[in-house]
């Protein structure tokens, strides 16, 4: 299941910040929220406001039109019946059980026209260049903190921050080859970027997964119009993790699970078996002379590049947690010597943090001379005083995030709160501001999802994922997130929320479909 899940909700305070992020900035934050706040409606991906279908969405809409309630449901029904049939399956352990639930899907479609796709492509694309730049720069010469664009104390108070990094030139300057990019499109149509998931981002088979049963089930409506393909991510991502092998003629490649308890190892060992590469447990691998060796039934054999799935604070117990029993002693001296290739790069998760996201758009300004291409979610940072103040005199406008939590976890969204979490969220700002960011309570946009009372709208949220490598590589759509229950702003499976098939259409197709 995705490991940074969103839980977001649907109407919204007017609260703006100025978008100049710099620490010794002063913003008159309290002319943020002067008048009365909007109520504002949900941008349907459907329809306009006019009733018509938007661009892209009119082979949907027509399709919706003729069908009838039990013939989508006996195509939600069989959807069902493959979904088990094929052990598709994620894992919550938050309730103490740990048991395989099969995978939530829905079976009418998400679409987004393919001119809106292009922005995003390439926005998220130079997102992923600047956020490589920031981390290769941190762990080097620090041109970022000395021109004072991002403060030296956040750095040093970050959990993310690996000084054991310090140094190092991972291939073409990259350290986070995966990225999975949460997108949310507020109530005037318009996608921001909520926040990058750079460490272990998950739920890419997930998406590959819900594109083969979409094929299948709908194969009708999707045959009718030019939709852009996913299929090839598991080439892209092995054809990436070849080309940072060290010694790159014939590279072994491996995937690193914490194993099958692993609340994502159904993703491991979809990639892994897609992609042809051992999947292998720590207990797999062995250093000797700062190289690395797979155990074998023929002998050891050396390994080029490791795709790991375990977090860095795991992955050696030579050099962090001296107890772990998830990676392999000796890993980072490989790493560090040159003899190995990790994706993600041990320190990358430097970035993956709701505070330093805040600072992304001067990120792209300040290593690619360029403007923001996809805008971000305005964030407050409880850390600076006047920033603080704001969000505790305005915390039941706002959504309260601590800086390092995922799956929804932690947050306090001010309108739904109780008057306990309220003071609790409080107390644990006051306690550590550093950990926390508020943000506007964002008005998520709808789909068409099939429902017990017909087709009716629920909210959603989208993850596009990003290789980065000697060229950037983002998927033509992502693992669309939606809230089943009506009413609910939940998004992530963990917590009752389900997926769509996200179809990007190609601009041409669906007005040549309704003319054929």
């Amino acid at each position: 299941m995705p490991s940074e899940a969103t839980e977001t909700p649907a109407t919204s305070a007017s609260v703006e910040l100025n978008a100049d992020l710099n620490a010794d900035r002063s913003t008159d934050l309290a002319a943020s929220t002067s008048g009365a706040a909007p109520v504002l409606v949900p941008w349907s991906e459907l329809l306009d406001d006019h009733g018509e279908p938007r661009p892209g969405a009119e082979v949907l809409a027509a399709h919706l039109q003729r069908v009838t309630q039990s013939e989508l449901q006996a195509r939600q029904d069989q959807v069902d019946v493959d979904i088990l049939a094929n052990g598709i399956t994620f894992s919550v352990y938050s309730d103490g059980r740990g048991i395989d639930r099969a995978w939530p899907f829905d079976v009418v479609p998400r679409v987004i026209h393919g001119r809106e796709w292009d922005t995003i492509e390439a926005g998220l694309a130079q997102r992923l260049k600047a956020l490589n730049a920031f981390i290769d720069d941190v762990y080097n010469d620090q041109r970022v903190i000395a021109d004072g664009v991002f403060p030296a104390g956040l750095l040093a108070d970050s959990v993310n921050y690996r000084p054991q990094c310090t140094g190092m030139h991972p291939a073409f300057g990259v350290w986070a080859h995966i990225c999975g990019t949460d997108l949310v499109r507020d109530s005037d149509g318009v996608f921001r970027v909520l926040e990058d998931n750079l460490r272990v981002p998950s739920g890419v088979s997930y998406m590959l997964e819900n594109r083969l049963i979409s094929k299948r089930v709908m194969g009708d409506l999707f045959r009718s119009q030019s939709i852009r393909p996913i299929d090839d991510y598991p080439d892209a991502l092995l054809s990436l993790l070849r080309s940072i092998a060290p010694d790159g003629s014939d590279p072994t490649v491996v995937l690193l699970t914490p194993g099958v308890y692993n609340s994502a190892y159904f993703e491991h060992s979809f990639l892994a078996r897609r992609m042809g590469v051992a999947l292998v447990e720590g207990p797999d691998l062995v250093v000797r002379n700062n190289r690395v060796f797979m155990r074998t039934i023929d002998g050891l054999r050396q390994v080029d590049v490791i795709y790991r799935r375990v977090d860095d604070l795991f992955i050696d117990p030579e050099v962090f947690n001296s107890e772990s029993m998830l990676g392999v002693a000796g890993l980072m001296r490989a790493w560090r010597a040159g003899h190995v290739a990790i994706a993600n790069a041990p320190g990358a998760g430097v970035a993956d943090d709701k505070v330093v996201y805040a600072w992304v758009p001067d990120f792209i300004r300040y290593y690619l001379g360029e403007e923001p291409a996809i805008a971000s979610v305005p964030t407050y940072r409880c850390l600076y005083e006047d920033e603080r103040a704001f969000v505790l005199d305005h915390l039941d406008q706002l959504v309260a995030k601590p800086a390092n939590e995922s799956g929804g976890y932690g947050l306090c969204i001010g309108d739904r709160a109780t008057p306990e979490h309220l003071a609790t969220t409080r107390a644990a700002i006051l306690a550590d501001p550093r950990n926390w960011v508020a943000q506007p309570i964002l008005s998520l946009s709808t789909v068409p999802t099939l429902t017990e009372d017909g087709v009716d709208g629920r909210h959603v949220d989208l993850r596009p994922f990003v290789l980065s490598g000697r060229t950037t590589y983002v998927t033509r759509g992502g693992l669309t997130r939606v809230a089943r229950p009506k009413g609910s702003l939940v998004v992530n499976s963990s917590q009752g929320g389900g997926s769509k098939d996200t179809w990007v259409v190609e601009p041409s197709s669906s007005a040549s479909a309704l003319a054929g």
